[in-house]
């Protein structure tokens, strides 16, 4: 067990490859999704929606924090591999049982944590001054998968109907489970000696209350979690109805739509490599968090208030440039933990992620209920893509352009932005880390090996908070 299993050694391109072959297989899925959920729930599509979301949400919000502080112990392989596994679940049952699909979908959010165990994994190792460009690599990589992936599945779908996408996903999840099995070396070899798996864990940091309770207590990291908070909660709504919306509002064709997906995705990959990069390097973290915020401000009121297509590949633009600012925030946040903790702190800030994830959705479905915009038209069905026949729309004329939902989102932003001007820089986090320490040295976590001189943050170091 001394050597780790794998080909090569531990590399961030191992965790790009995990990540890009989960997600396009969820990508494929993106039409067909659409069409089995109006089929399963053709009254009110949108408020079930965010119903199935937001309980597989909450799921993640609790499980994040337990399966991170476990990875630190125990490694990370078998996490990445157990996440995998249980968030590609669902897959093959779209076409068995469209009910048990959805239950399914639902109930796997106790494991949907995949980005907080890759995200300790590439914080494993990278040195600090690489991390930011790491993060903003795996980033881009989810990007990248959904470029093609959705416009892939619509094409196969109309050609040779829905069952061979499904099986086709199908593969491919089961493909990147052979890859973490055959490919993927363990980031922390010596944890997965037999002599360590008794270690303790802390099971106050793997309650994802008690969590909240910490982050409560310490100034700096409440200020991160409202911003991840407040920023993720309407980007979370707008991808479960943007999509949707281009269709039945702008009058987006299904090519344009699918043509938005890949355009939008290569902008953020452009903007989470080279420009994360250079924005790091040139105005420091926080500033880059605060430019990406300004961003989807901007991103937020331009869908709001886009009346013609060209606004909205406008605002597309700039909300590839907004896409900067998670893993910026997760830069910020690493360089502040321990380096046997970054599971915790990482499963905190994915189990807010999953909290919104859950609320957004259903947020925007309640949004768009109380403004009666309906779905009363499949949108990217695989019969219409790539016809020349124009669409029926059966949308509601007396109805209200669901702009408020994009304005509402704008304003959660505009209280991010807010917040993330208040957050100390580095430097300032070392001095309040040393005081810190000297406050409480001596209920500092057993497991946290720390260099002479060395500042962490101290919320991840101390379970007595």
């Amino acid at each position: 067990g001394s050597h780790p299993q794998g080909i090569g050694s531990p590399s961030v391109y191992h965790a790009v490859i995990v990540i890009f072959l989960e997600f396009f297989a969820w990508g494929l899925l993106t039409a067909p999704t659409l069409v089995v959920l109006h089929e399963t729930f053709p009254k009110h599509t949108f408020l079930m929606n965010g119903l199935i979301q937001g309980v597989k949400g909450l799921l993640s919000f609790l499980s994040a924090p337990l399966i991170g502080a476990l990875s630190d112990v125990w490694g990370r392989k078998s996490f990445l591999l157990l996440t995998v596994f249980f968030t590609c679940a669902p897959i093959p049952l779209m076409k068995i049982s469209p009910w048990w699909y959805f239950a399914v979908i639902s109930v796997s959010g106790v494991f949907a944590v995949t980005f907080s165990v890759v995200f300790a994994y590439v914080a494993d190792i990278t040195q600090e001054h690489e991390r930011s460009m790491a993060y903003g690599l795996v980033s881009a990589t989810f990007a990248a998968s959904l470029v093609t992936s959705p416009a892939i599945g619509a094409y196969l779908g109309r050609v040779y109907g829905d069952s061979l996408v499904v099986v086709l996903a199908t593969a491919i999840a089961l493909l990147d489970i052979c890859f973490i099995l055959v490919a993927v070396p363990e980031s922390l070899p010596e944890k997965m000696r037999p002599a360590s798996w008794g270690a303790p864990i802390s099971w106050e940091q793997a309650d994802p209350f008690a969590s909240l309770k910490k982050v409560g207590q310490d100034s700096i990291v409440l200020l991160i979690c409202i911003t991840v908070f407040l920023s993720y909660l309407p980007e979370a709504g707008q991808y479960s109805s943007f999509f949707l919306y281009l269709r039945q509002i702008m009058k987006f064709s299904p090519e344009s739509v699918a043509a938005f997906i890949a355009v939008l995705g290569i902008l953020s990959i452009i903007a989470q490599t080279i420009v994360l990069s250079l924005l790091m390097r040139s105005i420091g973290n926080k500033n880059t968090i605060l430019l990406g915020l300004g961003f989807q401000i901007l991103q937020l009121a331009w869908y709001g208030f886009g009346s013609e297509p060209w606004m909205m590949w406008a605002a597309g633009a700039v909300a590839a440039m907004s896409s900067i600012t998670f893993p910026a925030v997760s830069a910020l946040v690493s360089r502040t933990a321990d380096a046997d903790q970054q599971g915790v702190v990482q499963g905190m800030i994915t189990g807010i992620r999953g909290l919104c994830n859950g609320l957004g959705p259903a947020l925007y479905g309640f949004i768009f209920y109380i403004f009666h915009v309906e779905l009363k038209e499949l949108p990217i069905t695989g019969t219409d893509l790539g016809t020349n026949t124009s669409p029926q729309h059966h949308f509601e004329q007396n109805s209200i352009i669901p702009g408020p939902p994009f304005l509402f989102g704008a304003c959660s932003v505009l209280l991010a932005l807010l917040v993330a001007l208040f957050i100390p820089e580095h430097t300032n986090l070392s001095l309040r880390s040393s005081s810190w320490r000297k406050h409480c040295g001596s209920h500092s976590h057993p497991h946290s090996t720390q260099a002479p001189g060395e500042a962490k943050e101290p919320l991840l170091q101390d379970t007595n908070v």
